[in-house]
């Protein structure tokens, strides 16, 4: 599947993605351990038992990689020069092992590159919901957008 060109773009769309994904103990630990972040909020169910939590919470770089990456097939796919960064990002409620996650996203704005005549900066909003429709993440994120070839 290919991503959108930035003039496929408008301020105000929203992409409501329909690949869904439950996060498993696997993910979690995964990420924390590639990531050598050995707390004990992510890999310890003892620990977690004596949290507010009561049992493990899902590494929160794995929730927001999870997000975005889930909304490339429909946006970016092949036609980003490059990301260039987040911002504004919040986790407003955990994420628990066996969350399934949906994602959502928002052209916030747009505006031509000055150094480059092929491509533009597209701003998304990406938003995460559980299972239960609470949002459990949400980003601003810039992107460097390839334009339509010129035939």
């Amino acid at each position: 599947m290919t991503g959108l060109y930035y003039e496929d773009f408008e301020p105000g769309s929203v992409f409501r993605h329909a690949l869904r994904r439950t996060v498993t103990e696997a993910d979690n630990l995964l990420m924390s351990t590639l990531t050598h972040n050995p707390a004990p909020l992510h890999l310890d169910a003892e620990y977690c038992k004596g949290t507010e939590f009561g049992r493990i919470l899902v590494n929160s770089c794995f929730t927001l990689s999870l997000m975005v990456g889930i909304s490339v097939g429909d946006t970016t796919m092949g036609t980003t020069v490059a990301n260039l960064g987040w911002d504004e990002v919040r986790f407003p409620r955990p994420v628990f092992i066996g969350d399934t996650l949906r994602v959502e996203t928002e052209v916030l704005a747009m505006r031509e590159s000055k150094s480059r005549p092929n491509a533009g900066i597209v701003s998304f909003a990406h938003r995460a919901f559980n299972q239960h429709g609470d949002e459990v993440a949400n980003c601003k994120r810039n992107a460097l957008m390839l334009k339509r070839p010129v035939s």
